[in-house]
């Protein structure tokens, strides 16, 4: 007798929400083991977060939090006292872990508010994972491997093709050609078991060279599935663990880790992203294999956000490349970045809950994010008067030395109170608010122009604007008691009470919404631009301290009226008691689009859409460009091969030299995308 994993849970009203792919009997639990989960379990419902600790959390791991700690069971209709969710370091890979990444896990973590039924760490079950090692080679079904890395691929295409021969009904011991029995099926896969147990403590004392062999699971190497071709159990790293410490030179794999932890940690939902839909059958069959409880595996689709990337791996190389300040530039999607950019708890968990989770694939558009920031922030970011790029004004026939001006913090909630500006006769504004010539689609300052100036309570029209080397300096111009209603009320800072400061402003970090595997080509030079000299109102002194900075938490942000909101970042040294110090603002996002202006941030947008469009031309002329001449004529690949195969794929670079194994593996990948390119556009011309 077997029981579904898809069994009705008492504390689960909608049982099918998650249900993915089945897999049948090795997806199945033994009436004991289920009635054993539901003993131990109760009326809880657990799902689990396990990241690995080699980077950064960034927002596609906010995405699946949000589904583990909360839209999973809003989806079941699981009450809240029955909700359990683990929080797992998934740590078995230490030469790319460190202390420094697994602080910062739970850091981001705490910071989003989530707070997990308990702390996991996969390397605090090394033993019992080596017992499950130890009990799949009793079973005859692992054996250690001394094939070389580049033997192993070659048994994995031999494999490919013999698949792709059976699938067609053929016989590929007669269709495909010979190789060694040493490949296929394997020197070693019907060594005894008395040796693999052997040569496994061999390997766990450390008495082979790391790399000389792996222990591999005996799976099945006719499935079609890739991931049943007897995959990686362990292999050997001489790297001190940063969390389980120096007691162990071998380590497992992820595919023979995830399931069993799962399984030992009685998780009821194991939630992942679809690109592991095909670990399906590897996931089930090694609990199948280990008589362990199997939990319900739910794909759901990964988080893609337009104009920048998500890989860990193209991530870290954007920090060691120095191509930005560090994991928490501003301009990463990391969730570091993101909260130094400003954006709080708030705004990426509304954005979660707004895209929700489903098996769709799609492409996220950077605004919704923005959108969600601009809704959680309009009631927590104090207004202030700022100039960026500071252009100098003088009033002419101003009365008297000052004026004081009160300016709601909160024009919303006048409950929240006020603070005062001082107003002066030579004051700044932004250079995006004056033009050297009028302008009737302009409501700045241009000559003869009327502008009112916010909270002032003045009108004054432009009477001369000052231009030195194509830029404007200085305006000139005088108060007017003209009836007349300006058709805009300009933010200014007074030129004596003000405080200088570093406004840096950001841009997508790509300059195309889905960057290619050229990605390091289309990094947009212009992501980050810095303003040094410019100024802002001293009301905000107090709230820009660096004592109240913390790379872990929130830091005070304002809406700087007709700009934008704006966050102090880390940077900043500034000293509210003594004056001394620098305070740096980072740009969050803009306020609604003012069309009746013409900025960097339009410019650029603009140059990206044209590279898109230049992109989708090109990829619109390989249409016509068959396979085999794919490498021949598509200008990416010009001079760069000297020989071909006779389907036309390159054996040979520029050089002469043979096209190497992990060249190639690139290039078949740039070529199946192509083939899939033309075979769409057959169907839809169809």
């Amino acid at each position: 007798l077997l029981v579904s994993p898809s069994y009705k849970m008492s504390s689960v009203t909608n049982s099918d929400a998650l249900v993915g792919r089945p897999i049948p009997v090795w997806d199945q639990n033994t009436p004991s083991q289920a009635s054993d989960h539901a003993k131990a379990n109760g009326n809880v419902v657990r799902t689990r977060f396990p990241p690995e600790p080699n980077g950064y959390l960034h927002i596609g791991h906010a995405k699946s939090m949000n589904m583990n700690f909360s839209l999973a069971f809003e989806k079941l209709g699981v009450a809240p006292e029955n909700r359990e969710t683990y929080f797992r370091y998934d740590d078995t890979n230490p030469e790319k872990e460190s202390k420094e990444y697994i602080d910062s896990l739970l850091n981001d973590l705490t910071w989003l508010g989530w707070k997990p039924a308990k702390t996991t760490y996969s390397s605090e079950s090394f033993e019992f994972l080596h017992d499950c090692a130890v009990k799949l080679i009793k079973k005859g079904l692992a054996y250690v491997c001394f094939l070389t890395k580049e033997e192993v691929e070659k048994q994995r295409e031999v494999l490919k093709k013999r698949v792709a021969v059976i699938a067609k009904g053929g016989d590929p011991d007669k269709q495909c050609e010979s190789v060694s029995t040493d490949i296929f099926p394997g020197k070693y896969r019907n060594t005894s078991v008395a040796d693999n147990l052997r040569l496994f403590e061999d390997m766990r004392k450390g008495k082979f060279p790391e790399g000389h062999c792996t222990l591999r699971m005996k799976m099945d190497i006719t499935s079609p599935n890739p991931n049943m071709h007897d995959s990686m159990a362990y292999r050997i790293k001489y790297t001190r663990h940063p969390h389980a410490g120096d007691g162990w030179c071998m380590y497992p794999s992820y595919d023979f880790t995830h399931c069993i932890i799962d399984s030992l940690e009685g998780i009821d939902y194991s939630i992942c992203t679809l690109e592991f839909e095909t670990r399906r059958e590897s996931y089930y069959w090694l609990l199948w294999a280990l008589d362990l409880y199997k939990p319900r595996v739910y794909e759901m689709s990964r988080l893609n956000i337009a104009h920048t990337v998500l890989s860990k791996r193209r991530l870290l190389k954007l920090v060691e490349s120095k191509t930005v300040r560090g994991w928490d530039d501003p301009r990463m999607p990391t969730i570091s970045g993101l909260r130094r950019r400003g954006y709080t708890k708030e705004c990426l968990n509304t954005f979660c809950n707004d895209i929700g989770a489903t098996r769709n694939m799609n492409l996220v558009e950077v605004n919704r994010l923005e959108q969600a920031a601009r809704v959680c922030l309009a009631d927590v970011a104090r207004r202030a008067m700022a100039v960026v790029d500071p252009v100098k004004v003088t009033i002419s026939n101003f009365s008297g030395e000052s004026k004081t001006c009160t300016v709601p913090n909160f024009p919303q909630n006048p409950a929240l109170g006020s603070h005062d500006v001082i107003f002066t006769p030579t004051f700044y504004i932004d250079s995006a608010d004056v033009k050297p010539e009028a302008d009737a689609n302009f409501f700045g300052f241009a000559p003869t122009q009327l502008v009112g100036l916010k909270y002032a309570d003045i009108k004054v029209r432009c009477d001369e604007v000052k231009v030195s080397g194509g830029k404007v300096v200085e305006v000139t111009c005088s108060v007017t008691d003209e009836d007349t209603k300006p058709k805009s009320y300009l933010t200014w800072v007074s030129a004596v009470h003000n405080i200088p400061c570093e406004v840096r402003k950001y841009d997508h970090l790509f300059t195309v919404p889905e960057p290619s595997d050229k990605w390091e080509e289309e990094v947009n030079a212009s992501s980050e631009v810095v303003y040094s000299s410019a100024l802002v109102d001293p009301s905000v002194a107090s709230l820009c301290d660096a004592g109240l900075t913390d790379k872990w938490k929130s830091n005070n942000a304002f809406q700087f009226e007709r700009i934008g909101y704006f966050v102090v970042d880390d940077d900043t040294t500034y000293v509210a008691e003594t004056g001394k110090g620098k305070i740096v603002f980072n740009s969050i996002v803009s306020l609604k689009e003012d069309v009746a202006k013409t900025t960097k941030k339009d410019a650029t947008a603009s140059a990206a859409a044209d590279a898109q469009r230049q992109r989708q031309a090109i990829l619109k002329a390989r249409l016509s460009i068959s396979k085999s001449d794919f490498f021949k004529k598509v200008s990416d690949y010009a001079g760069m091969f000297s020989k071909y195969d006779e389907e036309g794929f390159p054996t040979h670079d520029a050089k002469g030299e043979e096209v190497k194994k992990s060249a190639a593996k690139k290039l078949k990948k740039e070529l199946a995308k192509h083939e899939k390119a033309l075979a769409n556009a057959a169907k839809a011309k169809k």
